[in-house]
């Protein structure tokens, strides 16, 4: 009979803890000493576990002391999946185009079903206001313009589409930058992106879920297309 490893003993006590009402997100984990008494674990094959269940976006450590310390249970489960995605690209198990079609397919689709209501404008034209700025570096501007995207996919209240989304952006992330730092005039596309964002988020607030996925796949297309070019 195969071994449960000491992770695996984790994340099922976690997952029955939470099916069953006991844990929330957000909620501490109970004691080193007393969770590996209770797993039946050593503390060091629980620290281990807990490293593994950390980077996969299962819990988070929070150091300091008293009510501030301890092991939180997170729910950021695209942290996961961008790592895991970012391998299979460094493995070329995967192409940038097939992350790139995936988003296709994924934003289009969020977009055209978003709810007018479920969108926070006000956060989006602040991030959309952050990037106005000339002076901002190129990696801070696309951390914002995934943000962006993220914020746009929530609003079609699937959590799982965002959840995907936010894993394409974190997948790509160095990728992204790198083509983009090789763009002949980075400031004259930015003006353009920004252009595109806004003329996204109006169709989106409007309620006009055709015209929102068809400017967003134009939007997605023609930088994927520019940044390819200059590659």
């Amino acid at each position: 009979m195969a071994t449960t490893r000491a992770h695996e003993k984790v994340l099922d006590w976690v997952t029955s803890q939470l099916a069953a009402g006991q844990l929330t997100i957000g909620d501490r984990l109970p004691a080193e000493r007393t969770l590996a008494e209770t797993l039946g674990v050593s503390r060091n094959s629980l620290r281990e576990a807990l490293r593994v269940l950390e980077a996969m976006g299962v819990l988070q450590s929070a150091t300091g002391s008293g009510h501030n310390s301890g092991t939180i249970i997170t729910a950021a489960p695209e942290q996961a999946f961008g790592m895991a995605m970012g391998l299979q690209l460094a493995s070329r198990q995967m192409r940038p185009e097939h992350i790139f079609r995936t988003r296709l397919l994924l934003e289009t689709a969020a977009v055209s079903q978003s709810d007018p209501a479920q969108l926070d404008v006000a956060a989006i034209n602040d991030m959309l206001d952050a990037m106005d700025d000339p002076d901002m570096p190129i990696q801070g501007f696309l951390r914002l313009d995934a943000e962006f995207h993220v914020a746009l996919s929530r609003a079609a209240e699937n959590p799982l589409l965002s959840t995907l989304m936010g894993a394409v952006s974190l997948a790509i992330s160095d990728y992204t930058l790198e083509l983009s730092h090789r763009l002949p005039d980075w400031q004259a596309t930015a003006r353009r992106l920004q252009r595109e964002h806004r003329g996204v988020l109006e169709a989106m607030v409007e309620g006009d879920g055709a015209a929102a996925s068809e400017r967003v796949e134009r939007h997605i297309r023609g930088y994927y297309r520019e940044t390819n070019a200059e590659a």
